[in-house]
């Protein structure tokens, strides 16, 4: 017997023909069904093909031509999703909007899949909310102790100006082969109690219903979590070359039976547990500095990975989970923001069928940040800003106005919170009214490197 017949058996070529030729020769009197279970262990995981796509549910319904246009893209990029092997459901929100390639999961988008794909949390791990309800305070003092206290921008806080890092949650990175990594261990402490940039925010309001003022923060798990991105999609490429070679790079997945599929799966776990201290020790830093009492508290995240009792993974991007006991420290009410100058909406989840469980996230966009720049071609930015923000207190922290992030670059609040309810997504309980927001701002305008490139060499 040679390498021909062993091929002649239905196996396909490669390394392993060698070890079975080594068997096929000892059993010169089998037949060759014998020889092919005898040497059946030797071959290689079958590669898994790309399907037709699977259907998935829709939650979002176009309002003019500009939003129609979104959600084509939209369909365009799930559709190619959806032909991933390992997934299994998909659904799109009504915050919808493309992110990245075609194939990419968009923006409110979820999808339920056998394993992890790092891609589908993006870099901006476990993106997340967090209210505080405090007890007779003005918004002022929240807004203008929130400004002293937080950070926005890159990198992170200098020596000296740093929020203390857990010993108990350093345990836990040094603990996770993943992130025990030293540049990850480095931002782990200098990157608690900093928001980045982008639409992260600190908005200060009042609830409608206890009239007390409340704090809400979003940002995700900065430099730790984008950390653990880079060396989750390493892997995922490396078991894509082997299980999967027609899946896209953006959509590859670790195996959640392998030794890196568990490891990675803590990992996320502990990138929560950093990214919610984060927020904690801004809000309790405005608690301790006016020395108030906290009424309430609560937090949910979205760009993360929820595992289900069916055993799949609901990979949510920008989706907030709307399903019982979502996470052991899970309450009822779960924050959708829509843009700084609309109330923030307090909702409960209705575990909705055709959302897989979740609800949007917030307003989401239509156009691009450089496209919505194009729209305003002819208006000074203090203009825009004027208009847009005269019934609120709203800030950049980076000192200059970024007009891609006011209201009119996101989608029309009215509608988003009418599809929300149309689809049965999520119940309205409360509003916290704006009084003020904080963001980073156009912080690239005079980054370092902008200048450096300006300066007129000798």
């Amino acid at each position: 017997m040679n390498g021909k017949d062993i091929l002649a058996l239905g196996f396909e070529p490669g390394p392993h023909i060698p070890e079975m030729l080594k068997i096929a020769h000892a059993m010169q009197d089998a037949s060759d069904h014998e020889i092919k279970a005898a040497i059946m262990h030797l071959a290689p995981t079958p590669k898994l093909k790309l399907t037709d796509g699977l259907d998935y549910h829709i939650n979002i319904h176009a309002e003019n031509d500009i939003e129609q246009s979104n959600i084509d893209s939209v369909h365009a990029t799930m559709q190619k999703l959806m032909k991933t092997p390992v997934i299994k459901s998909g659904a799109i929100m009504p915050d919808s909007m493309p992110a990245g390639s075609i194939g990419s999961i968009p923006v409110g988008g979820v999808v339920a899949s056998e394993a992890i794909h790092p891609g589908m949390h993006s870099p901006d791990i476990c993106c997340s909310l967090m209210m505080t309800e405090f007890e007779n305070v003005d918004p002022i003092d929240v807004l203008d102790t929130i400004h002293k206290n937080t950070h926005f921008g890159p990198g992170g806080r200098k020596s000296g100006q740093r929020f203390s890092l857990s010993t108990r949650l350093l345990d836990q990175f040094r603990s996770n082969s993943f992130l025990n990594d030293k540049r990850i261990l480095h931002a782990a402490h200098d990157n608690m109690g900093t928001q980045g940039d982008g639409n992260h925010f600190a908005y200060v309001g009042l609830s409608n219903s206890t009239g007390k003022t409340c704090l809400v923060t979003h940002h995700g798990s900065r430099g730790p979590g984008a950390g653990l991105y880079k060396l989750g999609m390493r892997v995922a490429e490396r078991f894509r070359k082997n299980l999967s070679p027609e899946t896209l790079k953006v959509n590859a997945w670790i195996p959640i039976d392998s030794n890196q599929g568990e490891e990675y799966w803590s990992a996320l776990q502990i990138i929560r547990s950093w990214t919610k201290a984060n927020h904690n020790c801004l809000h309790q830093s405005v608690a301790d500095a006016l020395d108030i009492k906290i009424e309430d508290r609560y937090w949910n995240e979205h760009n993360f990975v929820f595992r289900k009792s069916d055993g799949l993974f609901y990979h949510a991007k920008g989706a907030t989970p709307a399903f019982d006991g979502w996470a052991d420290d899970a309450t009822a009410k779960t924050i959708i923001p829509l843009n700084m100058a609309e109330p923030i909406l307090i909702v409960n989840g209705l575990n909705a069928d055709n959302g897989l469980g979740f609800s949007p996230h917030g307003a989401g966009r239509n156009f691009s940040r450089t496209k919505h720049k194009r729209m305003n071609e002819g208006r000074t930015d203090q203009e825009i800003y004027d208009e847009e923000t005269k019934d609120i207190d709203a800030r950049f922290f980076m000192g200059i106005t970024d007009i891609s992030e006011l209201p009119s670059a996101y989608k029309n609040a009215a509608n988003v919170r009418h599809q929300i309810k149309s689809y049965g997504l999520a119940e309205v309980v409360d509003e916290i009214r704006p009084f003020g927001c904080i963001m980073a701002g156009d912080w690239q305008q005079n980054a370092p490197w902008k200048k450096n490139k300006s300066r007129v060499k000798p």
